[in-house]
This record gives structure tokens, C-alpha cells and sequence, in this order.
């Protein structure tokens, strides 16, 4: 395996505070070297050992790959006349989701995974280099365990999402549904994934059922996600705490008790602004949160109804412009954020033994993500030490 040196860094984010100034660990001039993988070391430029290969940044910043610990690619279908009557002054509800789930049972393997690589392919464009997808739009044992193993062939990370509504055939019996879920759905589904994770919200699960279904996948070993306080006040944040989930993701609608409870857990606050982008709806208040000492994680939750992006450099200039973050709170949360969101610590920073996912911007800082939003800023991406081509 060969190395690689990249130089003359104008401006670099390692989110290792050691490293260099601030929380992000700003170095100026700076290089990084790889060494197959991994990041073996990371200082001055002047100062950078050798490697086999070379590469003059000239300049411009550097920032760890972008870590998108939450969306939802395994799906067919196109739900634009459902956005173009939300944007025609149409109410969002999670009821679209039944349209994406007949598309998605409809369509063959191979639609399938030709339509998560090209979203994989769409972030890696924009800077993601580790990403989360979740199950959730086939809702029978069979279907849900065909999306996981799918995911499973592009996405770092897998959850499992029976739990995203009330299956159509089950409209009328979701105590029954919840007893698929947590029995011949999760058997079909458990050794494809990570990670369990429940719609606890209005017009899909309430509190004591996202509470079964979350400890039936943990007592298969898998780690509980909660969607949580999207819609409205609800149980959801409080329940991912007292489970110690990995992450309570939305966060909309928070009492200050739910504050609280974040900031006193090791709960990651996943915050996913393009959903309110697209929903109009009102967006999280990311500085009551940080304020309060919770950890944030900005993700995309990229998915066909309520939030169509994969780019994390949109999620980053409105969280800033929208949630009162900082450009600096914004880049971390995009990255090292998310990595706590998946309990990783081997991505979201660029340090020595870390996962060598580098990301050249065409910009001398880091804070033009927020400053030139709408701008293909991503240069050069290296993931796992490899130079992609973008």
C-alpha cells in the first residue's frame, strides 16, 4: 500500500483540539500525510515527512470527510406532485410514506441497488464519505430484510426501520404490526443490520410501542436510533435517553426537560435541517441545544418525501443560516457530530490512526461551505485513502 502527502494546506480542520486552535483543531500551512487507510500524521507543511505520492493542496482548506449518519436510500419511485402540493401550501404528514413503500416493494433488486449507489455516489460528489441508511419503505419481513441487504452492499452503517409506519395491511390492527416488528420481522432482519430505529411520532408509533420494538432489537443485539420530536412534542427524546440510544434524530420540538435529558446523556441530538427546508416547517433550535452542553450531529436524511438531498454542504450553510450554529459548530457537527451519532470513533477527524476520508475544498476556509452555499466547493476526496474521482 502506498503513501500519500498531501501539502501546502492553507487552512485545516482536524476536530482534534490538541492538534491545533479551537474545538476544530485549526491548523494554517499545514499537511497530512496517509499511509494506506489511515492518517499517519498530521502537522506543518514544512515540516511533513515523505511519502510515495504528492499532492499541492495550494492553499485551499482541508476538513474531514462529512459523516451523514442518517437517511433513507433504499426506495423507487418519485414523490414530486406530493413537494409540489406541500409547496402549494399543502400540509406535510408521514402518510406519503405509503406511496414509497408500493414503489419500493414493486421494484426489482437491481433497481434497487442501481438507486442507493447512485445516492452514495451523489454525497461522495458533495463530501460524504461515511454514510447511514436505513430500511423502512417495505414494511413485510421479506421486503425489509431485501433493503437491508442492499444497503448493506453501499452504506457503511445499516438500520433496521420496520418501524417507519403502520404497514398498509396493518392499518387497522397496529398492535399486530408492532408484534411483526418485534418478532418474524426483526428475525428476517437483525444479521443485516446495526442499528434499530422507530418513527416515534404522531400517525406512526407512540411511546410504550417505540419502547417494545426498541428493546426487542436491542435484545438482538442491536443498538437503538429513535426518530424523535419531528412533528410535535412527544415522548421520542426522553425515551432515547433512558435507552442510551446512539442518537435522537430531528429534535423539532423540544421541552426543556428534553434538553436536559440530552445534554446530560451521551444521546446524540441528530439534527436534519433539509427536512424543514422542504417541509416548511419550523427548524430545531441548534443553540438551545449546544448552549445547554448536548452534542449535535447535522445529517442530511436524505429520503424521497421529506427531505430529497444528499448534500451535507447544503445541511451546513441552513443550519447556520437557519439554527443559529456557527460555521465552525456547523463543520463539526457535519462531521465529527456524526461519528458520535454512530458511536465511530475512527472517522470525523483527521488525526493520526484515523480513517484517512479527506475532503480539498475549493475555498481557503472551511466557513465557505456556509458563506457560498449552493456552490460545488468539494475538490478532491480521498476515502480510506484512496483518491476517488469525483
Amino acid at each position: 500500500m502506498s503513501s500519500s502527502v498531501i501539502t501546502r494546506i492553507g487552512s485545516l480542520v482536524t476536530n482534534d483540539p490538541a492538534l491545533g486552535e479551537g474545538p476544530l483543531g485549526l491548523l494554517e500551512d499545514a499537511a497530512v500525510v496517509i499511509d494506506g487507510e489511515h492518517v499517519a500524521w498530521v502537522g506543518p507543511s514544512a515540516a511533513a515527512p515523505a511519502a510515495d505520492e504528492s499532492y499541492d493542496a495550494a492553499g485551499r482548506a482541508v476538513i474531514p470527510g462529512f459523516v451523514d449518519s442518517h437517511s433513507h436510500l433504499v426506495f423507487a419511485g418519485d414523490r414530486t406532485r406530493e413537494f409540489n402540493a406541500r409547496m402549494s401550501g399543502q400540509a406535510y404528514t408521514a402518510g406519503g410514506i405509503r406511496t414509497t413503500v408500493a414503489a419500493t416493494r414493486a421494484a426489482s433488486d437491481d433497481e434497487l441497488h442501481a438507486n442507493v449507489a447512485r445516492y452514495v455516489a451523489e454525497a461522495l460528489r458533495q463530501g460524504t464519505t461515511t454514510i447511514e441508511t436505513k430500511s423502512g419503505y417495505g414494511l413485510t419481513p421479506h421486503d425489509e430484510a431485501r433493503a437491508l441487504r442492499i444497503a448493506g452492499d453501499h452504506a457503511d452503517e445499516v438500520t433496521f426501520l420496520g418501524a417507519h409506519i403502520v404497514a398498509p395491511e396493518y392499518a387497522d390492527d397496529p398492535a399486530g404490526y408492532v408484534d411483526l416488528v418485534t418478532g418474524p420481522m426483526l428475525d428476517a432482519c437483525a444479521p443485516y443490520a446495526r442499528w434499530v430505529d422507530v418513527f416515534c411520532e404522531r400517525g406512526a408509533f407512540d411511546g410504550d410501542q417505540a419502547r417494545a420494538i426498541l428493546t426487542a432489537g436491542a435484545a438482538r443485539g442491536l443498538v437503538p436510533r429513535v426518530h424523535a420530536n419531528q412533528l410535535g412534542h412527544g415522548p421520542g427524546v426522553q425515551l432515547a435517553v433512558e435507552l442510551d440510544a446512539a442518537s435522537a434524530d430531528h429534535c423539532t420540538h423540544l421541552t426543556d426537560a428534553d434538553v436536559d435529558a440530552l445534554a446530560g446523556g451521551r444521546t446524540v441530538a441528530t439534527l436534519l435541517p433539509g427536512a424543514e427546508f422542504s417541509t416548511r416547517a419550523v427548524y430545531p433550535d441548534a443553540r438551545r441545544l449546544i448552549d445547554a452542553g448536548a452534542t449535535v450531529a447535522l445529517s442530511t436524511d436524505c429520503n424521497p418525501g421529506s427531505s430529497f438531498t444528499s448534500s451535507m454542504p447544503f445541511c451546513v450553510a441552513v443550519a447556520v443560516r437557519d439554527m443559529r450554529m456557527t460555521p465552525d459548530e456547523a463543520v463539526r457537527a457535519a462531521t465529527l457530530g456524526g461519528a458520535l451519532a454512530l458511536r465511530r470513533d475512527d472517522v470525523g477527524r483527521l488525526a493520526p490512526g484515523a480513517r484517512a476520508d479527506v475532503v480539498v475544498l475549493d475555498a481557503p476556509s472551511h466557513v465557505h461551505l456556509a458563506y457560498r452555499p449552493g456552490v460545488p466547493l468539494v475538490s478532491a476526496v480521498w476515502r480510506r485513502g484512496v483518491r476517488e474521482s469525483i
